[in-house]
């Protein structure tokens, strides 16, 4: 089949090639992909990979072959899912409990963009608990799980903060409904409840700083790629306990279809916009690659499989 398939001496190390047809298990579906979506774990992953591997978590398509034993969608269904690797392939073998079918009204291309992203800012806002009135602060809020990010927790109620670098991605961010929009923050001057944190780092530190009590910081990613140092008695002093905490939206969940089923409902009623920043072919994979890796993209990029 034809996948992206990792190459040290491509861009992102990523690069249109050959790769072997996937063999689905008893509990999967064969999907024939239609669109894929990079994201920076993905450029992280492809540098860790051996060349000719197949990586990628994000696929839509239609099913070619249901699974074996009788669970799941049938051949026809459009669907999306998540996998660890081989998303970036033509073929895709895929659990049942992975999967969810598209409503007719919601374009795959749109659709391969939820599970990662927006499943993992679905996921830190559901383990910070109820919305409704408190104040929620999204860091890197520009980006593809930021951009969710600020529209679920304002679909929950929240009054919404989001942090971006440069004044398109502010404008970028309001758009998305932020009712705030801040260039650090440092320039939030009141307490949150809530943290959404993509960045790490300083603004990781800096943020934790604000949290009201009982607060909490959600730890998506660390783009910064720089430490965390919090000042000396900065933990100390909550009558209730603030906490970071980590978000897992990678495999062996057992909620993946759920999750995908109410993001895709979302959608298709208009109440969820998929924030797309860069869509095409996916022989440009290194068009794409540059866009994310030089932080001119704004929301998702989508792949297109031709």
């Amino acid at each position: 089949m034809r996948a992206l398939i990792v190459d040290p001496e491509a861009p992102g190390r990523l690069r249109l090639g050959e790769a072997p047809d996937p063999a689905a298990g008893p509990g999967q579906v064969l999907v024939e992909v239609g669109h894929t979506s990079l994201n920076s774990a993905e450029l992280w992953f492809a540098q860790q990979a051996a060349p000719g591997e197949v990586i990628g978590f994000d696929a839509a398509g239609v099913v070619v072959r249901a699974a074996a034993d009788g669970t799941g969608p049938g051949v026809g269904s459009r669907v999306v899912g998540f996998a660890e690797g081989g998303g970036f392939g033509a073929l895709r073998a895929m659990d049942v409990a992975d999967v969810a079918v598209v409503p007719d009204g919601v374009d795959l291309g749109e659709a391969a963009a939820l599970p990662v992203a927006a499943g993992t800012a679905l996921r830190a806002l559901e383990q910070a608990g109820p919305l409704l009135g408190r104040r929620v602060l999204v860091t890197g809020a520009s980006g593809g799980v930021g951009g969710f990010a600020v529209q679920l927790a304002a679909l929950g109620g929240a009054h919404v903060i989001g942090v971006a670098g440069s004044e398109d991605g502010l404008r970028w961010v309001s758009e998305l409904g932020a009712d705030e929009v801040v260039g650090g923050v440092d320039r939030v001057a009141e307490p949150v409840d809530v943290v959404v944190d993509t960045v790490g780092g300083d603004q990781l530190a800096a943020a934790y700083g604000l949290l009201a009590s009982g607060g909490s910081l959600q730890s998506i990613g660390w783009a910064s790629g720089r430490e965390a140092v919090l000042p000396v008695g900065s933990t100390l002093g909550s009558r209730q306990p603030k906490s970071i905490v980590s978000v897992y939206n990678g495999g062996g969940l057992t909620d993946r279809q759920a999750q995908l089923g109410r993001l895709l409902a979302l959608v298709d009623a208009g109440k969820l916009r998929v924030p797309v920043g860069w869509r095409g072919p996916w022989d440009k994979i290194a068009d794409a690659v540059e866009a994310l890796s030089g932080r001119r993209l704004r929301g998702k990029a989508v792949l297109d499989v031709s």
